[in-house]
């Protein structure tokens, strides 16, 4: 006489066989990625290759290359921080350029006869000094209509950063070397504030103008 398997027991050895049936054609079980392998994978910074790369870098802007060791374009408006670097570009072009013509030509008097920086900047009158932060607080003001802050200065999407639309002897009319002209301003600033740091800290440490140790042109 045959004995017949219960209805449960059987419903119960039809699961296991459909279980085993679906687990033999399938791969092995995929595993998160831990946090070293996540790192492993992640794109590193073209200029500094031992830091991952910011996220918001790398979308075209001219001169991007993926150099953020702070991070600062995680948290502050990239237009604005171009525009910031731009502007710093363009201001230590002016001081190195001021800083060694003054080794030159003074205007004389007692407070601006001396041909290092740093000691004329020290004899410059306070009044003098609140004339010129007074008078580059309103050309930011008026080429900017008002907004210098992080929050508004780019309130119009197609304002582009650091174009304050002077060009005198019109570089920038054609537009095909539009890019190029601007990657070397952005080069040359950045060397430019590399250089005034130099100078500064030369005239610093040395109490000496900047082209002092070229001894054919010390006027000191």
């Amino acid at each position: 006489r045959t004995q017949r398997t219960p209805p449960a027991r059987r419903t119960a050895n039809m699961l296991t066989v459909a279980l085993l049936a679906s687990t033999a054609f399938s791969g092995p079980i995929a595993r998160a990625p831990s946090a070293r392998s996540a790192v492993r994978m992640a794109e590193f910074s073209e200029s500094v290759p031992f830091l991952v790369k910011p996220s918001k870098l790398g979308k075209g802007m001219a001169g991007d290359v993926g150099f953020d060791p702070l991070y600062l374009s995680e948290f502050v408006d990239l237009k604005w921080l171009r525009e910031s670097e731009l502007k710093h570009g363009r201001i230590c072009m002016l001081g190195v350029v001021g800083m060694i013509v003054q080794q030159f030509i003074r205007l004389g008097g007692p407070y601006y006869d001396s041909p290092n920086p740093v000691e004329a900047a020290l004899k410059t009158p306070p009044s003098a000094f609140g004339q010129i932060i007074i008078f580059c607080g309103i050309i930011e003001f008026i080429t900017n209509n008002g907004k210098m802050t992080v929050d508004d200065m780019f309130s119009d999407s197609k304002r582009v950063p650091g174009d304050l639309g002077f060009d005198p002897l019109k570089f920038g009319k054609d537009a095909s070397k539009r890019g190029d002209l601007e990657l070397k301003e952005l080069k040359n600033g950045r060397l430019a504030m590399l250089g005034f740091a130099g100078l500064l800290h030369q005239a610093i440490f040395t109490g000496t103008p900047p082209l002092s140790p070229l001894s054919p042109l010390d006027t000191y």
